[in-house]
């Protein structure tokens, strides 16, 4: 280009990265994420280079980060916090490039041996100064733009990890420099926490971290969980340094400041390759985030000798991975439908390399996480992949949206299931919508399956994940009541199912025939409905038809059902696929005794709530639920004031002393028997045929 074009578009990109800096560095509020930037100094970078009569001192590629805040008291850094080098190649050569300029830098011949090198992590935080004098902290101060930062030392103060005083003998003057940064767990307690309290979401631990240190209120900081290492030294005053920077590490964590473990002296550049794919290996499982790693010559006397070059030592360089943020346009919102009938929506993306693969589509969750994010089809969004993990839509950059994009309503674009046609519905209080269609959805059909002959429920023996899943693939069975057209044929050619096998669960799907209606109800597997409710429906209706016909109000009338689950079983059975398999069902044969509803349970324990706590000496959990059921009572899993009594067996744990702390009734087994009125444990065992009416 000519030298006209090319300063034109030298000023177009140093606008362009001057307002990305001041988001990134002052406002904490990043608007591209890192490798669109990089892309963008590296494209200046390379134009300064060829034409140096365009470079000018107030160039982004001539300063290291963003000016202080007006609010901060500025800082003059004795010694310069500056930036290192980025190797553009990701790939080993990187490493070799890095190596040869060194060697080159120095002078040395290949038959001199390897070079010593530091290899370290490159956190993804923000860069601190901590000021000591006489071994006590006294300032800290950011980055900044190299030369000047801001003075945050009652921020920092608050960060439990970096020492208010040194260990041991401490030097007259020491600046230790270093990283604040938020782990990850940290990262989603805190916007768990955010959300509970209906306030804004944070984006990424970084801009959280950095937020958090250079805002005003150090009581704020306080409350944000902040990290740090630390990695070298600034002004050092009359202190004798180690001649080796992993010395000088060795010492900084002597004087009590946390320096990370993954690092390595390192000889030569096939060592500092191993490093990076060592590491690269590990990244997705650190607790903390990083974007590469960084070599540095390990003697300060070689690092004196290789000097700087345009504001960077020659003696390091930052090797960073292939970036796990990108940028790309999202084009349309699909849902996939997953073996529980919730609808998970999924971004079409413009193809982007991210993470070391192409990604098209990207999860976006649910319904809340769109709204909270304000995700909209047409806009440019930033996603992240990270290792194995599914891509997901990090948020919208705002300042590219185009103009006023309609906001995306699941249930408007999806008001039934794409798979099967079934309504979708979403609960008041629910953050996911879900097919209503349960018994006959095609995504949900192995489910269903194997929860329809679970133990609890018909106690289909045998027919458990695998030979559901080649029952479904080969389209041999589509809902529960295709189970009881099957022939020995069809499944002896099932892959390791031979005759006997076939014969023995074809004698289960025969025996399931014969049920209860509780047990029933809960192999529908309607949602919230698990077995104490069935068990609480069937008693109360005593008939399926009468359950299928009962409006809102009528179920309400069950004990311990709410309006979540009279609603759930509502959709369930005005589904006509659902309805259509349940009399599939009976045509094949299933029954159950019915009889008129029970009004109200009786027994010694009618009304009452009992928890089981520990081992009983003779009665088993099982027995002992079936006695208190049979005797009107309902078995409960936690204590509260709502419950009457808490039967307590050996090793009983936090549920007996929650129930001293309440003042609770306690029984042990002796003491329950006697209010049944069952005078021996076999009375007890005789009821387990008996458990489920």
């Amino acid at each position: 280009m000519s030298p006209a074009e090319a300063a034109e578009k030298v000023a177009a990109l140093r606008a362009e990265l001057t307002r990305h800096e001041h988001a990134y560095y002052v406002l904490d509020d990043p608007t591209v994420p890192d490798a669109e930037y990089d892309r963008l100094f590296e494209a200046l970078r390379r134009l300064e280079a060829a034409y140096p009569e365009l470079q000018t001192e107030d160039s982004p590629t001539q300063r290291v980060g963003g000016a202080p805040r007006p609010e901060l008291a500025a800082v003059r850094h004795e010694v310069p916090m500056l930036s290192i080098y980025t190797e553009t190649d990701k790939s080993e050569q990187g490493a070799r490039a890095f190596d040869n300029r060194v060697r080159k830098g120095l002078g040395l011949a290949a038959e001199d041996g390897p070079v010593e090198y530091a290899a370290e992590l490159k956190f993804d935080g923000l860069a601190i100064s901590l000021r000591y004098e006489k071994g006590v902290l006294v300032r800290a101060a950011t980055r900044g733009d190299g030369e000047t930062g801001e003075d945050v030392t009652h921020n920092v103060r608050t960060i439990r990890q970096v020492p208010l005083r040194l260990n041991g003998v401490a030097p007259a003057v020491l600046e230790v420099r270093g990283e604040i940064y938020m782990r990850r767990d940290d990262f989603e307690s805190l916007n768990l926490a955010q959300r509970e309290a209906g306030e804004k979401s944070f984006v990424n631990p970084r801009n959280t971290a950095a937020g958090a240190v250079r805002q005003l209120d150090p009581a704020i900081a306080a409350r944000r969980p902040l990290s740090f290492f630390a990695y070298g030294l600034g002004d050092r005053g009359d202190w004798i340094v180690p001649p080796r920077h992993s010395e000088v590490l060795d010492a900084l964590e002597a004087f009590g400041f946390p320096v990370c473990s993954h690092r390595r002296v390192a000889l030569g550049a096939e060592a500092l390759i191993a490093f990076h794919a060592e590491i690269e290996a590990l990244r997705d499982t650190l607790p903390y985030d990083i974007d590469g790693v960084v070599y540095k010559v390990n003697s300060l006397a070689l690092q004196d000798q290789l000097g700087f070059v345009s504001r960077e030592p020659r003696w390091a360089v930052a090797h960073k991975y292939p970036a796990q943020e990108e940028i790309t346009r999202l084009t349309g919102i699909d849902v996939q439908v997953g073996r529980t009938g919730a609808l998970t929506p999924v971004a079409r993306l413009e193809p982007v390399f991210v993470g070391g693969v192409t990604v098209t589509n990207a999860t976006l969750h649910n319904q809340g996480e769109i709204d909270r994010k304000d995700v909209r089809i047409g806009d440019w969004v930033i996603v992240r992949r990270a290792g194995d993990v599914i891509p997901e839509i990090v948020g919208p950059v705002l300042a590219r949206r185009e103009q006023d994009l309609p906001r995306f309503n699941l249930l408007e674009s999806y008001p039934t299931c794409p798979k099967c046609g079934s309504h979708v519905v979403r609960g008041e209080d629910e953050a996911v919508a879900r097919c209503t269609g349960g018994l006959f959805c095609p995504a949900q059909r192995k489910q269903a399956l194997l929860h329809f002959a679970g133990r609890r429920a018909l106690d289909i023996e045998g027919l458990g994940d695998k030979v559901v899943d080649q029952l479904v693939d080969g389209a041999i069975v589509k809902t529960p009541a295709d189970l009881y057209k099957l022939g020995v044929l069809a499944l002896a050619n099932l892959e390791r199912m031979g005759d006997k096998s076939a014969n023995k669960l074809l004698a289960a799907i025969e025996a399931s025939r014969e049920t209860t209606l509780a047990r029933f109800i809960y192999a529908l597997g309607i949602r919230n409905v698990g077995e104490t409710t069935a068990k609480d429906l069937a008693r109360h209706f005593g008939e399926l038809d009468r359950l299928i016909e009962a409006d809102r109000e009528a179920l309400m009338q069950v004990a311990d059902v709410g309006p979540v689950v009279a609603d759930c079983i509502r959709q369930f059975f005005a589904e006509p696929h659902n309805v259509e398999v349940v009399e599939q069902l009976r045509a094949a044969g299933v029954h159950w005794p019915e009889g008129p509803p029970l009004a109200l349970p009786s027994g010694p324990f009618a009304g009452r709530t009992v928890v089981l706590t520990g081992t009983l000496p003779s009665l088993a959990r099982e027995q002992a639920k079936a006695l208190i059921e049979a005797a009107g009572g309902k078995v409960s899993g936690s204590v509260s004031k709502k419950t009457d009594f808490v039967v307590a067996g050996a090793e009983a744990g936090s549920k007996l002393e929650k129930a001293q702390q309440l003042g609770l009734t306690i029984l042990d087994e002796a003491g329950l028997l006697a209010l049944l009125d069952v005078a021996a444990v076999s009375t007890a065992q005789q009821t387990q045929s008996g458990m489920d009416e």
